[in-house]
């Protein structure tokens, strides 16, 4: 009896320690899911640069197409599949679209954790390991504790969907490392996974060289050739074909976003304020240090207990190609790719918000630590010393990052978060509930509160009849204007225009008939096009003069209608130099009626409009397009 108990018990025992791995890490994904939706549910909010996308949305649903302005084609949003996205859960539910914004980036951002970690379980490759292995989450504690990771769970920016994207392909291309490249079958998961890495650049541009990374990792390893032109072909369909729709539309290589911020500039110096900016408030050299550690640490172990597959009886080209097609390749491509997608940013020079646009190369980085293993032997007796020194060592790298992200998750950010900052960067979230008096500002009700909005609306309402241009005044409360003369040459609109920076709140507090047009250029291809400022503010590196806002829109140009400020030379000159033949072609490219010609025409000239500049200064662009310049509107 003794001897039939005991046989069972080990079997007992073998089960409990085979499930012990997928149970932690069941545990580890369900305890990080909910303090990451509890952590951003309590920050709940949508940014102004959130509420901007919001604008193309209603646009695409009144039937104006993607727009910003109606009659103007310009893309004023980055993520294309991020507009698409809540464009169409706005049209199936038919509810506000802040709303239908924050439970998607909510729900993308919870989801993209746990799928994250389950990534990492299947690189690891447990199944079949003798010892007690338990799984618990370091990389996904470290990215959850940082409270702008929390902000950006709900802000209403691409953010959300970035982090979900690169987790569903860090599983597809993991699970591709794993499959036996000699087994039949797997073509329909391998075509899935060129489809989901193809639909990089249409995430966020610059994702594209984390999707094209994988591509040609993919790409190099072995497959018929047949099946090879079928992967690039589903991995390019969707890509390419919105490319071509950009071009002849919009008439861009890339989103007007891109021009208007210059994303192909540098700006390393402030690159690397950014970079100390998210970094200091929380100390994140620890846990990035205790993470790399804990990295190289668990690879040792695994290495050392893995068996040795003999490749030599192989050719070195599919010996190669043997390598690539495994985990660790994977890992090197996804590290070096989130090193890559870093050190973009901080060439760029970061952004405006605090640590937003390093929080997706962070995940990046994470992915191979989502989770670590802490495994001991089944008996420790017999036992070497080195995997128990590794459980020891692995615990304390866990715990160490437990009471970092404790720490940090009750930290207060950056210093005087709730304003702007010599370095240009501010704590959004924090700086606009301080403005409008709102806990969770989500609508674009809740900005009315913010300076000169509610003032706009007013104005709006009083001039919209009469057309004109609408622009910030020193006083809060109210607005100049600047009318459209009585009478109008023939073809032109009656239209107002709002000019102004807060280009979310200003257009979502706005009905589709009023134009609303910024100084950065975000949804003003005259502003996107002038030449970016060495030291303007990050993210706000353009800003265009009133004056040609007024010459643009065909307000009257002259006092006392002019508002005191401008200097009517300059409107004058901003007429003149908007002739300007490069420019008047630019114009055409998203204001003339879209036909065949002009999409054929936009995408001849999409190649040259993308680096296409204006001078900002009127007398110094009417020299640049050879022009003649116009006498003063005054004698003085």
């Amino acid at each position: 009896m003794t001897s039939d108990r005991s046989s069972h018990a080990v079997p007992r025992v073998s089960r409990i320690r085979a499930g012990l791995p997928a149970a932690t890490l069941a545990i580890s994904a369900l305890v990080v899911g909910i303090l990451f939706a509890g952590g951003a549910w309590q920050r709940r909010w949508i940014a102004d640069d959130g509420l901007i996308v919001l604008r193309t949305v209603r646009n695409l649903l009144a039937g104006n197409g993607p727009v910003f302005n109606k009659g103007e084609r310009v893309e004023a949003n980055t993520s294309t599949v991020w507009t698409y996205l809540i464009w169409f859960w706005t049209w199936v539910t038919d509810a506000e679209p802040e709303y239908v914004v924050l439970w998607i980036a909510l729900v993308l951002s919870v989801t993209a954790l746990p799928l994250a970690m389950y990534g990492t379980y299947r690189m690891l490759g447990l199944r079949g390991r003798d010892g007690w292995t338990i799984l618990v989450p370091l990389g996904a504690l470290v990215y959850i504790a940082l409270p702008p990771a929390r902000d950006f769970a709900t802000s209403g920016l691409e953010v959300s969907l970035c982090i979900f994207w690169i987790a569903v392909l860090w599983c597809q291309v993991i699970s591709w490392s794993r499959r036996d490249p000699d087994r039949p079958g797997g073509t329909t998961s391998l075509l899935l996974l060129g489809f989901t890495a193809g639909l990089s650049p249409l995430i966020r541009p610059e994702l594209a060289l984390l999707g094209g990374l994988v591509l040609l990792m993919v790409f190099a390893t072995h497959m018929t050739w047949r099946l090879r032109v079928v992967f690039v072909l589903v991995a390019a369909i969707t890509p390419v074909a919105y490319q071509i729709f950009r071009m002849g539309y919009y008439g861009l290589l890339v989103p007007n976003t891109a021009v208007a911020k210059d994303a192909s500039g540098s700006k390393w110096k402030q690159g690397f304020t950014y970079l100390g900016n998210m970094f200091s408030p929380y100390i994140l050299l620890l846990p990035l240090l205790v993470a790399a550690v804990a990295a190289l640490l668990t690879w040792y172990l695994r290495r050392r207990a893995a068996d040795r597959v003999a490749l030599a009886s192989v050719g070195r080209v599919e010996r190669f190609r043997r390598r690539l097609r495994s985990p660790g390749a994977v890992v090197v491509v996804i590290v070096v790719a989130g090193f890559i997608e870093s050190a973009y940013w901080i060439r760029q020079g970061g952004d405006f918000m605090h640590a937003r646009v390093l929080l997706v190369p962070l995940f990046i980085l994470m992915l191979p630590v989502m989770i670590i293993p802490i495994a001991l032997p089944s008996s420790l007796g017999r036992a070497s010393a080195v995997p128990i020194v590794g459980a020891v060592l692995s615990t304390a790298f866990f715990v160490t990052t437990v009471v970092w992200a404790v720490a940090t998750s009750h930290s207060p950010g950056m210093n005087n978060g709730t304003d702007i900052g010599r370095s240009g960067i501010v704590d959004e979230r924090r700086y606009y509930i301080q403005n409008i008096g709102v806990e969770h500002p989500i609508t674009a009700e809740d900005y009315l509160n913010y300076p000169r909005i509610r003032a706009m609306v007013d104005a709006i309402n009083e001039h919209s009849a009469q057309g004109g241009v609408l622009l910030p005044s020193a006083n809060y409360d109210e607005w100049y204007f600047d009318p459209q003369p009585d009478t109008l040459p023939p073809g032109v609109p009656r239209q107002l225009t709002v000019f102004y920076l807060n280009l979310g709140m200003t257009s979502m507090n706005s009905s589709l008939d009023v134009r609303v047009i910024d100084q950065v250029g975000l949804a003003f291809p005259i502003a996107s096009h002038t030449e970016r400022l060495p030291d303007a503010r990050i993210g706000h590196d353009k800003d265009l003069d009133s004056e040609w806002v007024i010459a643009e829109a065909g307000a009257v140009p002259f006092p006392p209608l002019l508002p005191g400020y401008l200097d009517p030379d300059w409107v004058r000159q901003s007429r003149e130099a908007l002739k300007c033949k490069p420019t008047q072609d630019l114009i055409a490219s998203f204001e003339a009626p879209m036909s065949f010609s002009r999409f054929r025409n936009n995408i001849r000239q999409s190649f040259s409009f993308n680096s296409y500049r204006i001078n900002r200064v009127p007398l110094y662009e009417l020299q640049r397009c050879k022009l003649p310049i116009p006498p003063p509107v005054f004698d003085r």
